[in-house]
């Protein structure tokens, strides 16, 4: 990520959007049951409000010093011992099959350096999911202003005319996917 991400993602306004906007707009209709998988957790603009809607929130990130951060922060907000942090990659997740109730990654997608990576996202997406498990992504497409916003960082951004294909072959069904404000949400059910 380069600086203006790193500070835009910690800033109260996006933790204010995913709160107020993009939880909501994500979670209708979906259970996240008794354990979620936060993807891609960042600074934890989304993580203590999971926290406060899972029995247990996993929130993996790749940055160690960001992974460092939200650990700390998850261990002193006050009755959140549900959360743990841990630090490792989306494209080869160290959880035992089967291990999530749900499996939610906010911004994470482009984030990955290739759709082959990505592609192995997803396949270690439905394999730490439950069966019956739910799979819920937002990103955002390839359009001028995120290239602007991502010059000198990973911008490789889901094609959205092959992502159900690659859903599929990953293993998961049942997908649904609408855009809004600049970005889109995905919801994927793991085969059981």
């Amino acid at each position: 990520m380069n600086s203006f991400e790193k500070w835009y993602c910690g800033s109260a306004l996006w933790r204010y959007l995913t709160r107020r906007e993009l939880l909501p707009w994500m979670l209708p209709g979906s259970s996240l049951g008794d354990h979620l998988l936060e993807l891609g957790a960042g600074s934890g603009a989304a993580t203590m409000e999971l926290a406060r809607l899972a029995s247990r929130v996993t929130s993996l990130e790749y940055d160690h010093a960001s992974a460092l951060k939200l650990s700390t922060r998850a261990n002193h907000a006050p009755g959140r011992a549900n959360v743990g942090v841990i630090q490792g990659d989306a494209a080869a997740l160290p959880f035992p099959d089967s291990t999530f109730s749900s499996v939610l990654a906010i911004l994470l997608l482009h984030h990955l350096q290739s759709p082959e990576l990505q592609d192995r996202a997803f396949s270690e997406i439905a394999r730490v999911l439950r069966p019956g498990g739910v799979f819920l992504a937002f990103d955002i497409p390839n359009a001028w202003i995120h290239r602007v916003a991502h010059i000198q960082s990973t911008f490789v951004p889901l094609e959205l005319a092959t992502a159900s294909k690659r859903l599929t072959a990953a293993g998961l069904s049942h997908i649904t996917m609408d855009s809004r404000s600049g970005g889109f949400r995905i919801r994927a059910l793991r085969v059981a």
